[in-house]
C-alpha cells in the first residue's frame, strides 16, 4: 500500500543528495517535496502541513547540532514525525469485566465479520475462552459466514437466526457466554452507513445494553480520505476506543492509516493484511513508520517467525544439522513454517532494504506449490536420502507433481548446495551457535 508514498518520500530525501549540509534553502525544497508526498498518499491537507513544519522546525534546530549527512537527518525526522502521526506506541485492546465484551462496528464490506474471526483466534492463542456473536441480523450470509469462520479457528458462534432483535441477541448471548465459563465475547454487529439514522441508533443501543469494555471501528484502508471521515462521524456517535484498517495489502495511497490518529484522536490497534486467519497484527507506528520509509520491520518479522515455529521441531533440526543429516523431509516442514508466517513478498519487505529491490518481482505463495508437490511426489526413502534419486526416477516424480525434469533437477541441486553450506558450517563449528538463535 505504501509502495508509492516511499518513492516520493525517497525522491523528496534525493533532494539532499551530495550535499554536505543543511541550509535554509535546501530544508524548503524538501519539505515541499514531502509535503506534496503526503498529500498525494491522501493524507489530509491541514494534517499534511502541520507534519512538514514539525520537520522543518526540527531539521532547522537540529542542523548544527549533528555532523551527519543531510539525508540521514531527515529521515530521521521524518521517521519520527510519522510516528507521532500515527500514535508513537502500540495500544492494548482492554479486556475487563467477567466476560469482557468486545463490539465490532464499522460501514458495509470494511471486513468486520472477517476481523471478527481474526481476532477470536487471536485471544484463543493467548488462552482466553471466546464467544463469537452474530448480530448482522440484515445480511443474509452473515450468521453463515461468522459459523464457519468459528468452526475453522474451533470458537464457539452465538447466533438468533429467527431473531430481528440484534440488542435482544447481545443480551442473550452474554448470558449464555456465563453459562459455559467464556470470558470474552465478541460482537459482530451489521455494517451499516454513517447516514442511516436508524441503524446508527441500533449500535448505539447495543452498546448502551452491553456496555462494552472495548469498540473497536473497523474501516477498509483502501476508502483512503473517506475513511477518516467515516471515523470521525462513528465516533461522534459511538466514542469507540480504537480503530482496526483492514485491506492494508491493497494498492491504494494509505493516508486514512496516516492520518486517522490525527483526525479521531483514537488510535490503530490492529492491522490486517489478507484474508487468512493469520493476517492480522497489533499496529505499531514506529515500525509502520520504518515500513514507509524503507527501513524494514525486523521485529515485527521476529514476532510472525515466533508465532510459527514450533520448538520441539527446532530442537530436531538443530539436531539433524549439527550431525549433517538434514534430508528433504525438513526442508519440506521449514517451507510449510515459513508459509504460516504470511505472504512471503510481505515478510521480505520486512527486511530492511528489501522493501525496493522486491517491488516489481511478483512473489506468490503459490510459487511453493511445485516445490512441495515434487517433494510430495518421493518416496519416504528418496526424501531421507536424495542421492539415490537417478534419471529414471526423477522422471516419475515429475510426472507424478506436474512439474517438468528441468524443475526437480533444479530442486536437488539446490538442495544439494544448502547441505554443503552445512556442512561447511558445521566444520567451523557455527551450528550450534545458529541452533542457539533458531531456539
Amino acid at each position: 500500500m505504501f509502495e508509492s508514498l516511499q518513492d516520493k518520500l525517497a525522491g523528496a530525501f534525493k533532494v539532499l543528495k551530495g550535499q554536505g549540509r543543511i541550509t535554509d534553502v535546501n530544508i524548503a525544497a524538501t519539505v515541499k517535496e514531502i509535503r506534496r508526498a503526503l498529500m498525494d498518499a491522501d493524507v489530509n491537507y491541514k494534517i499534511a502541513k502541520e507534519v512538514t513544519d514539525r520537520v522543518k522546525q526540527e531539521a532547522l534546530d537540529r542542523k548544527v547540532k549533528i555532523a551527519v549527512e543531510p539525508g540521514q537527518l531527515f529521515t530521521k525526522i521524518v521517521q519520527e514525525e510519522l510516528t507521532k502521526l500515527m500514535g508513537s506506541k502500540a495500544e492494548p485492546v482492554s479486556l475487563t469485566g467477567s466476560p469482557a465484551v468486545v463490539l465490532i462496528a464499522g460501514l458495509q464490506g470494511s471486513g468486520k465479520t472477517t476481523f471478527t474471526g481474526k481476532f477470536a483466534r487471536n485471544l484463543k492463542k493467548q488462552g482466553k475462552q471466546v464467544m463469537l456473536v452474530a448480530g448482522d441480523i440484515y445480511r443474509p450470509a452473515a450468521i453463515t459466514q461468522l459459523q464457519v469462520l468459528g468452526e475453522q479457528i474451533g470458537v464457539d458462534v452465538y447466533a438468533e437466526p429467527e431473531s430481528k432483535d440484534a440488542v435482544k441477541i447481545a443480551e442473550n448471548a452474554i448470558k449464555e457466554a456465563k453459562t459455559k465459563g467464556k470470558n470474552i465475547v465478541i460482537i459482530d454487529t451489521a455494517g451499516r452507513l454513517a447516514v442511516d439514522e436508524a441503524m446508527m441508533q441500533e449500535v448505539e443501543n447495543i452498546k448502551k445494553a452491553v456496555s462494552p469494555s472495548e469498540i473497536l471501528f473497523v474501516v477498509d484502508s483502501m476508502t483512503g480520505q473517506d475513511a477518516v471521515n467515516t471515523a470521525k462521524t462513528f465516533n461522534d456517535r459511538l466514542d469507540f476506543d480504537g480503530v482496526v484498517l483492514t485491506k492494508l495489502d491493497g494498492d491504494s495511497r494509505g493516508g486514512a492509516a496516516l492520518s486517522v490518529k490525527a483526525v479521531v484522536d483514537k488510535p490503530i490497534k490492529f492491522i490486517s493484511t489478507g484474508e487468512k486467519m493469520e493476517d492480522l497484527d497489533v499496529f505499531h507506528p514506529d515500525r509502520m513508520a520504518n515500513r514507509i520509509l524503507g527501513m524494514g520491520d525486523v521485529i515485527s518479522l521476529v514476532e510472525r517467525a515466533q508465532q510459527a515455529y514450533d520448538e520441539e521441531e527446532a530442537k530436531k533440526l538443530n539436531k539433524k544439522m549439527r550431525e549433517n543429516k538434514f534430508d528433504l523431509n525438513d526442508f519440506l516442514s521449514q517451507l510449510q513454517q515459513i508459509k504460516k508466517m504470511g505472504n512471503v513478498k510481505d515478510l521480505m519487505g520486512m527486511i530492511p532494504g528489501m522493501g525496493k529491490a522486491i517491488k516489481d518481482i511478483d512473489i506468490d505463495n503459490d510459487s511453493f506449490k511445485p516445490i512441495e508437490a515434487v517433494i510430495q511426489s518421493m518416496t519416504p526413502a528418496e526424501r531421507e536420502n536424495p542421492d539415490m534419486i537417478n534419471g529414471s526416477r526423477r522422471k516419475r516424480i515429475a510426472n507424478g507433481s506436474g512439474t517438468s525434469i528441468q524443475q526437480v533437477n533444479n530442486l536437488l541441486k539446490q538442495f544439494d548446495q544448502m547441505r554443503k553450506m552445512m556442512k561447511k558450517m558445521n566444520q567451523m563449528q557455527g551450528v550450534g551457535k545458529l541452533g542457539k538463535m533458531m531456539r
